[in-house]
């Protein structure tokens, strides 16, 4: 495994973010607790999370299930990078939401951290970040809030997830007003090659202001993944986002150009999609999320794959960026 400092600070995580969203919903806790022992045994130190995971009825369940996995011993906390998030309320779905039971009011913040660290079994949390921007609440309140959590040690640092650049500037040239706050260390956005929107914006904010970048559904999906490979050679459907993107003659277009161009070179595409992304100039890691133990030995190679240059023309000739801001939308 190859490590790097998350954005600006002295920590170091690895390439690969182990993202955890199917533990629960589609993994059971005994193959999660598998699959996080494979993670950390190759070198995966980075652990990422969300209170709402679990979804429904069962939101926070995924933090339970690696908090019983801590509880195991060996070591396991001690060597994790964590990472959760709070904003969204933690009602089950379609019930009334309470006031002040989600978003990030300091009063909502402190509740949600402290029944964070409740179901992760841990005393702190390394990464606490903002799952969206919430429009009500000012930063110096934010700020002031997370200001008492680190001096109690719930919490280390702080991220962004989903916020758009001018968030991320404000956030950050408020929290340089205040003494003492280092401000956000990362944000977590969408990013891979089909999906590039955040070179324009969030990835230069990002850049500019020193977090490390953290893209969250490197395969878009599953569409970068060989979907159409996969339903030629085995028969397997593709469903959901990857089969209404398919649907769209000029999508199937471009997927196959790309699944053809890696097949011209004896490549993986959801290997390439993955080392890619730890190309781009920014980027922390990716965030991986295997519902089996194949998928992570998938995602480890993906770590060592050297890129030609050839190649990554194709694929800007496959999926071209915007291009940078603000010439891409203003000459």
């Amino acid at each position: 495994m190859r490590y790097t400092q998350l954005g600006r600070t002295g920590l170091k995580v690895s390439r690969l973010v182990l993202g955890t969203m199917n533990f629960g919903p589609q993994t059971d806790e005994a193959d999660s607790h598998t699959i996080m022992d494979a993670a950390l045994d190759a070198g995966i130190n980075f652990f990422d999370t969300a209170n709402v995971y679990g979804w429904g009825e069962n939101k926070g369940r995924t933090e339970s299930i690696i908090g019983n996995w801590f509880a195991k011993g060996g070591d396991r906390r001690d060597k994790v990078v964590l990472a959760t998030k709070v904003y969204g309320n933690m009602s089950p779905d379609n019930s009334t939401v309470w006031p002040n039971h989600d978003k990030l009011s300091a009063l909502n913040i402190r509740r949600a951290v402290d029944a964070s660290l409740k179901r992760l079994q841990t005393d702190h949390i390394d990464v606490y970040q903002f799952h969206h921007i919430d429009r009500d609440t000012p930063f110096e309140e934010i700020w002031q809030a997370v200001d008492v959590l680190i001096q109690q040690g719930k919490i280390l640092y702080v991220g962004s997830s989903n916020f758009p650049g001018y968030k991320i500037a404000q956030a950050n040239e408020i929290a340089a007003r205040r003494s003492g706050t280092i401000g956000l260390v990362s944000e977590q956005c969408l990013y891979n090659l089909a999906e590039r929107r955040a070179e324009m914006e969030v990835i230069p904010a990002a850049r500019d202001y020193g977090l490390g970048v953290i893209p969250w559904s490197p395969l878009h999906g599953g569409l970068l993944g060989g979907v159409i490979k996969k339903q030629v050679e085995g028969g397997r459907r593709a469903s959901g986002r990857s089969a209404d993107a398919l649907a769209d003659t000029a999508v199937r277009d471009r997927i196959q150009a790309y699944e053809d161009l890696l097949d011209k070179h004896g490549l993986e595409p959801g290997e390439v999609a993955l080392a890619w992304l730890l190309t781009r100039p920014g980027v922390t890691g990716p965030i991986v999320g295997p519902r089996t133990a194949e998928q992570l030995a998938s995602a480890l190679r993906a770590v060592e794959l050297e890129l030609s240059e050839e190649l990554l023309a194709g694929l800007d000739e496959i999926f071209p960026g915007p291009g940078p801001s603000p010439e891409a939308f203003a000459w």
